[in-house]
């Protein structure tokens, strides 16, 4: 219980600072010496952390420094270092030539202190520490949005050289005020200074979290945990592939990534003689922001060197600012060969040689740019080596195996992944190293040609302190009698032996025939790095077989074959529906009664077992054909079967499920299944479906009543059906169609027709329509008075139209010439309501225009009394 109070005592501090101590961008620590104080040495120590402009923080004050033994992790001191001093750097003048520019602005906070320390053997670790770094970095893992920083210096102690104590770390002295847009090139300077003039070797390395939390928390001994770096980033990539820095100069160059932000740590190792003395860091989050330089940006020199001759180039800044491109590329005499105004052109060289290629952009305009580098082309170059002896404090020989096509191979620069000294490279063809720690080394090759084509290959070589042994096998199985081959394989001189002796002490395989199980042992020496390894051949008189025992499946299911046994092969026959013949356990799918035969052998030794598979059908279904019905009509079931038992489902529509034929009412179109089993050994359920699909109501439509005039042709249009049936056939162009044409030249006053609508499966409906016939002229018939009281009776003014094809428009007045309503459709009348409201006795104007169905036009108007 009392960890767990000191857990939540922990977490709540940790939360009362997470909301204002997220704002360090970054930190270095470096010292100097400062001369003796009787026989200890003195240094003046700079702690200098970067914050965000504006961010409304503050730096710790005091902060916590501590000092530790380098190596056994001993704290030494523990000092509240007060700050002493901070100071703004910003870029004021941004070039107009970026576009959407980042502001760039940074507080630096110094702590500076005083330390005495007598020399030792291994040195001493500086460490401070803050709680969280800036929220939201792109190169940690998802949710990891607080992380602490450590920051570290190394004193030297005298183990390495008698003086190393007296040193002066290096200090990082490059420019912070640097403007990186994604996915554009940029260079960013790690530059190191070094007042004993040490050599300094740079290398990416991981940056640390902190550990303990609080403003004033005392940094806990080393080691200490990277930061959760994400996918595709490391310590050693912080700012993925396309990223390079120069061990030299300090200096990163390459094409940034996206935008966020990143943390980069860059560690600078002090060289003195040849010995890394100490390693100073420099950690800083690196801010890549959403913006494009317009410039002419090109690789230092394009290499076809490897299998192609031809070559897609594009300038290396994507700037929305660019709006012209100008590309030539000329050949050694300066002739040019190939211009273009593409933005990434593609050329293909058909001869060898050095060409130079110059892009130009934006020529005659602002943000202008000229660039030119190499082109090497000289295909068919490939490197490679190989090495042998790997163990630790020998030598390695690492032997080149490159070729090129054009000129001969000229340089080679091998680096041998020696963190530890500056002196692990070569300039020879086939050098040598000796490793002084076990581990994976990376080792780098670069070979240039006498064409100016240089090429690299990397690998990783395991150091070990032993030369490996693998073995064609570990241990094996023979039969007494059989001789058998072992073959061991690695670098170097073997010896074979057993426990009764040496035997072929001198090859690294063996043709061996033991009567009993036999341990042999075989010693390698790869120049006095020395492995023993063993393997056992174990000598059996017989084959030992198990197979499974005899079993029953249903038609169609698999069976399992396995069986027990030391025999090192088996096969199984026959081997038809066998999915493995060859293996121990394995799947069998006979179609009949089958007996399957196993042979297990070890050499000339074997033994032959049986299984039999009796294959029992399942009972025979058929729930019977598929069939439609009419909407809400019954579906006669008929089904078949030579199973014992069965039954119809669902049950619950259906009265019998244990008749084969019945009546069913379906609710609608669906699936009945019939399922039966026997008792002939097969206990699977053998089911059929029949699908029994019901056709959606049939809904009648002959149209709605109409009239018409002596000699005026109707066009009837019924739906609903894909079959019509019309009575009586008087007057119809076909009684059969869903259109037929109705024609009348003889006085009628009404007739009735009745139209019968049948579906694809003769189910059927009727339905009627009313013709008014009129013997007059085309007219148009309105009322000259209504009563709309809501009781069925003359509650609506409508038109009613007789030879008319078509109404244009019906139209009613007040009395002060408003139109009040207003309709294009024959039928539709008005309700003697304005906006819903009621309007009470009084008299109104319409009008109504129309063409008749010989198309003449027609005009009448007359006035309606409204009666309440």
């Amino acid at each position: 219980m009392k960890r767990f109070i000191v857990f939540l005592l922990a977490f709540f501090i940790a939360l009362s600072f997470k909301a204002r101590a997220d704002h360090i961008t970054g930190g270095e620590m470096f010292y100097s010496f400062a001369g003796k104080s009787g026989t200890d040495n003195k240094y003046n120590v700079t702690l200098k952390l970067y914050m965000l402009c504006n961010s409304g923080r503050r730096f710790n004050d005091p902060t916590t420094i501590a000092i530790f033994d380098k190596s056994t992790y001993q704290k030494i001191q523990e000092i509240p270092v007060p700050l002493a001093e901070q100071s703004t750097i910003s870029l004021n003048n941004q070039n107009p030539c970026i576009t959407n520019p980042p502001t760039v602005c940074y507080v630096i906070g110094f702590y500076q202190f005083s330390i005495v320390l007598p020399p030792n053997t291994d040195g001493y670790l500086i460490v401070g520490q803050v709680n969280f770094r800036i929220a939201d970095i792109n190169n940690f893992i998802l949710g990891y949005s607080q992380v602490g920083a450590t920051y570290t210096s190394e004193i030297p102690g005298n183990a390495i050289l008698s003086n190393a104590p007296e040193n002066n770390s290096a200090h990082f002295t490059g420019n912070d005020l640097v403007v990186i847009c994604a996915n554009n090139p940029f260079s960013y300077s790690f530059a190191a200074a070094d007042a004993d003039g040490d050599e300094l070797r740079y290398s990416f390395c991981d940056a640390y979290q902190s550990g303990t939390s609080g403003p004033n928390a005392v940094p806990p001994p080393p080691p200490y945990d990277p930061v959760p770096y994400g996918q595709g980033f490391t310590g050693t990539s912080p700012l993925g592939n396309n990223i390079t820095l120069n061990t030299q100069t300090g200096l990163i160059t390459g094409i940034a990534p996206s935008a966020g932000i990143y943390v980069v740590t860059v560690c600078v190792q002090e060289i003195r003689h040849g010995n890394v003395i100490a390693t100073q860091r420099k950690d800083l989050q690196i801010n890549i922001a959403e913006c494009t330089i317009a410039s002419a940006s090109l690789l230092p020199e394009y290499l076809l060197c490897r299998n192609s001759n031809s070559l897609t180039i594009s300038n290396l800044s994507n700037s929305p600012l660019i709006n012209s491109y100008n590309w030539q590329f000329s050949n050694s005499s300066g002739n040019i060969i190939f211009s273009s105004s593409n933005a990434s052109p593609t050329v293909n060289f058909t001869d060898t040689g050095i060409y130079k290629v110059t892009l130009s952009i934006n020529s005659g305009q602002s943000c202008t740019g000229t660039a030119s580098s190499l082109i090497k082309v000289y295909p068919g170059q490939t490197t490679d080596f190989s090495i042998e002896g790997i163990c630790v404090d020998k030598p390695t020989s690492f032997i080149d195996n490159s070729k090129t096509v054009y000129g001969v191979l000229q340089s080679w620069l091998w680096d041998f992944g020696d963190p530890n000294t500056t002196l692990d490279t070569s300039n020879k063809q086939n050098p040598s190293y000796t490793h002084s720690e076990t581990g994976p080394k990376l080792i780098q090759l670069i070979v240039t040609t006498s064409t100016g084509c240089k090429d690299s290959v990397k690998k990783v070589v395991n150091i070990v302190d032993k030369p490996p042994i693998t073995f064609n096998f570990r241990d094996t199985l023979i039969c007494n009698g059989d001789s058998v081959q072992l073959k061991a394989i690695g670098s170097g001189i073997f010896t074979w032996s057993t426990s009764t002796g040496i035997i072929n002490s001198n090859s690294p395989t063996l043709l061996v025939h033991p009567e009993k199980t036999t341990n042999y042992i075989v010693s390698l020496n790869d120049n006095g790095c020395i492995n023993n390894d063993s393997l056992k051949v174990n000598v059996v008189n017989f084959v030992t077989l198990k197979p499974s025992n005899d079993t029953i499946i249903c038609a169609n299911d698999p069976a399992s074959l396995t069986c027990i046994t030391n025999g090192l092969s088996i096969s199984w026959s026959p081997v038809t529906g066998i999915e493995d013949p060859f293996s121990l356990n394995t799947l069998a799918r006979p179609d009949t009664t089958t007996t399957y035969n196993i042979l297990s052998t070890i050499g000339h030794c074997s033994a032959t077992a049986k299984v039999n598979i009796k294959v029992v059908p399942l009972p025979t279904v058929n729930a019977g054909v598929d069939t439609t019905i009419c909407f809400q009509s019954v579906a006669r079931l008929r089904g078949a079967t030579n199973g014992n038992k069965f039954n119809w489902s669902p049950g619950s529509l259906v009265s019998d499920s244990n008749s084969l034929e019945l009546a069913v009412h379906p609710p609608g179109s669906m699936y009945f299944v019939l399922s039966a089993t026997d008792n002939k050994g097969c206990p699977k359920t053998a089911r059929d479906s029949v699908f029994i699909r019901m056709l959606p109501e049939v809904k009648a439509f002959a149209g709605n009543d109409t009239s018409i005039i002596l000699g005026q042709p109707l066009q009837l249009n019924a739906s609903g059906g894909v079959r019509y049936q019309w009575s009586p056939a008087l007057n119809l162009s076909s009684t059969s169609t869903n259109n037929p044409i109705a024609t009348f030249y003889e006085p009628v006053d009404r007739v009735i027709y009745k139209v019968q609508v049948y579906d694809e499966a003769g189910c059927n409906d009727s339905s009627f329509i009313a013709i008014s016939v009129f013997q007059s002229e085309p007219i148009i018939f309105v009322p000259n008075a209504f009563t709309p009281g809501n009781d069925g009776k003359n509650d609506i003014l409508r038109p009613i139209a007789a030879g008319m094809a078509k109404i244009e428009y019906f139209r009613i007045y007040n009395r002060w010439g408003r139109l009040i309503f207003e309709t294009t459709q024959n039928g539709r009348g008005w309700d003697g309501s304005i906006n819903g409201s009621l309007q009470g006795t009084q008299s109104y104007v319409w009008e109504v225009k129309a063409t008749d169905y010989k198309g003449q036009s027609y005009f009448q108007k007359g006035i309606v009394t409204l009666i309440r």
